[in-house]
């Protein structure tokens, strides 16, 4: 028996594998970032990046629910499916939760050393 990755399930019930946002890399120690027209770093800014992970989110959470209305009403072919995504689901809110508590503790900390 042979256990394959998430990457199967992409013809499921419109299931789409998280994938994290790319982020750009740091620059050099002693290096500036690269600046755009107006004064803006380039790549995606930290907005963009937020907007595009709660998407994602919300696709698989999305897509958790639909399995599991399937799998209540018996219309669910594979079970392994539905618990699959509602894992991945799981799993995905736990890292989004995470972000964000690092985000709130990074404003905090900002916060307290302007005073």
């Amino acid at each position: 028996m042979s256990i394959g990755g998430i990457e199967g399930l992409a013809g499921v019930g419109g299931f789409t594998p998280f994938a994290p946002p790319t982020v750009p890399a740091a620059p050099a120690v002693g290096g500036a970032p690269s600046v755009g027209g107006a004064g803006k770093a380039a790549g995606p800014d930290f907005g963009e990046l937020v907007l595009d992970g709660l998407d994602r989110l919300d696709g698989v959470q999305r897509t958790a629910d639909q399995l599991s209305v399937q799998a209540a009403t018996g219309d669910l072919q594979n079970i392994h499916d539905y618990t699959i995504a509602a894992t991945q689901a799981a799993v995905t809110t736990q890292v989004t939760v995470a972000i964000r508590n690092k985000a709130v503790e990074a404003f905090t900390e900002i916060m307290r050393m302007q005073v």
